[in-house]
């Protein structure tokens, strides 16, 4: 793909195979964009399964690859490690740096539809029609075998981009994920900025909405959610209770795991990490 070159900002051994840090030119975007890779060591020998982590609100490419804790264990499974960066930087909308849980770092993962958003804030397309196939072209990546997961907005993210794309993810989890952002102050303010005032268009983009409106079980291999009961996001922002009772109305096989003590860091993400990981190698190489 000669439109979108990658340029390599870092190389780094890593557990016997490479992290690599990375900048493009986005055509969706219409900006530079970064984003992260661990290659395990049997990407040497040929194409590997990958997982892609969308980070949370105020994250960046590299928040996942210096505090969860998962190359060792992806080195040892075989699976390639992709983080983007949680927006787009550097697109100059007035007032996108304003507050943390809007604009900058908080995109959403989702197209924004509303002047000035539109323009540039476009994640959605950025991940599925343009990293994730320049990455299948340049990389040694298996196409047919690419999970998703995430964290908190990007725990959103990796629910309804896979529920919005069937086929396109194999497998799928997520940690303190915000289940149905058209009921909470988070999703509220992001789903007004970016998509507009009519709450109809937000359910597109709310997981347990998607799930209430699935024919059958997308997922039949099961989906993976941990949520700290410790979490001070839970009872306001997160619902993971709404996306049980979706799941459960249309058949889909649900681990939800609420773990006393736990707050909403990455602590509590690398604690489940190594869960987490077998759950999609086991779906990935199936």
């Amino acid at each position: 793909m000669t439109n979108n070159p990658l340029t390599l900002l870092s190389e780094h051994a890593c557990f016997g195979g490479t992290q690599r840090f990375y900048q493009h030119a986005s055509l969706e975007i219409g900006l530079p964009m970064k984003f992260s890779v661990f290659l395990p060591p049997q990407a040497s020998t040929g194409p590997v399964p990958a997982l892609l982590y969308l980070a949370g609100l105020t994250c960046n490419e590299e928040t996942f690859m210096t505090k969860a804790g998962a190359q060792r264990l992806a080195a040892e499974l075989g699976l390639a490690l992709i983080t983007p960066d949680t927006s787009p930087r550097g697109a100059k909308v007035p007032g996108e740096a304003d507050s943390w849980d809007f604009g900058v770092g908080a995109g959403f993962y989702l197209d924004a539809t509303q002047a000035p958003w539109a323009a540039n804030y476009r994640m959605e397309s950025y991940l599925t029609a343009e990293l994730l196939p320049l990455l299948k072209a340049t990389l040694p990546l298996d196409a047919e075998r690419i999970g998703l997961f995430g964290h908190s907005m990007g725990g959103h993210g990796a629910l309804t981009l896979a529920l919005r794309h069937p086929g396109l993810f194999k497998s799928l989890s997520a940690f303190a994920p915000i289940c149905a952002p058209s009921q909470c102050p988070w999703g509220e303010k992001a789903f007004t900025g970016y998509l507009g005032a009519d709450k109809s268009r937000w359910l597109a983009h709310d997981a347990s909405a998607l799930m209430q409106q699935s024919a059958s079980a997308p997922y039949p291999g099961g989906i993976l959610i941990d949520q700290g009961l410790g979490d001070k996001f839970l009872a306001d922002q997160l619902h993971p209770e709404l996306f049980e009772a979706a799941c459960a109305a249309v058949g889909q096989p649900l681990l939800l795991r609420r773990h006393a003590g736990y707050d909403h860091g990455y602590y509590f993400v690398a604690t489940f990490m190594a869960d987490h990981l077998a759950h999609h190698a086991r779906q990935l190489q199936a």
